[in-house]
């Protein structure tokens, strides 16, 4: 039973995801919190196996939760945001600061049902993640990166490196 903490500030998208998600029979949905600090309580008290994280929230946004919750207590984390559509700034950010993954929400409440098949597959990936893992990574230096200026000759070949749930670390290694 994978156990789930759905951190959203809206009630709507707390019921849907709750409902939706514990149709599932191998999800449970331990809690839910509207904000970052109730969720720190919950976090220690319900102990989740996985975390679902909108972006943006009342009293801290999701990305300073995202890096103090990665900094101090490691774990799993969805980042699901309306803000955060497919290589934008923050899902990219997001992925950098250890989230397992960034689900976009749909524009309307009453379509975000549809995200659910993904993030039900993503859930079940995130569950798997060595937590010993996580936290070497969080506690790992990584260097900064100096951009250098554009090469001002070209050969017109491409290198392509892929990276799957987890692999964005590895690939920030191999960049650097």
């Amino acid at each position: 039973m994978i156990k789930v903490l759905i951190v959203d500030d809206s009630a709507l998208i707390r019921e849907v995801f709750s409902k939706e998600l514990t149709k599932h029979p191998d999800i449970q949905i331990v809690g839910t919190a509207a904000d970052p600090y109730i969720a720190r309580d919950k976090i220690v008290e319900l102990e989740p196996d996985v975390i679902t994280l909108d972006i943006e929230m009342p009293r801290m946004d999701g990305l300073t939760f995202l890096r103090k919750l990665m900094a101090s207590y490691p774990m799993p984390v969805i980042v699901v945001s309306s803000l955060t559509p497919a290589s934008s700034e923050m899902a990219i950010e997001a992925l950098s600061l250890g989230a397992v993954d960034v689900v976009c929400k749909p524009g309307g409440s009453y379509v975000v049902g549809d995200i659910i098949p993904k993030l039900v597959a993503q859930i079940r990936i995130a569950a798997k993640i060595d937590r010993a893992r996580l936290r070497s990574v969080a506690k790992a230096k990584v260097p900064s990166v100096h951009v250098k200026k554009s090469l001002t000759q070209t050969t017109n070949k491409i290198i392509a490196i892929g990276a799957s749930t987890g692999g964005t670390v590895a690939l920030e290694q191999v960049l650097i």
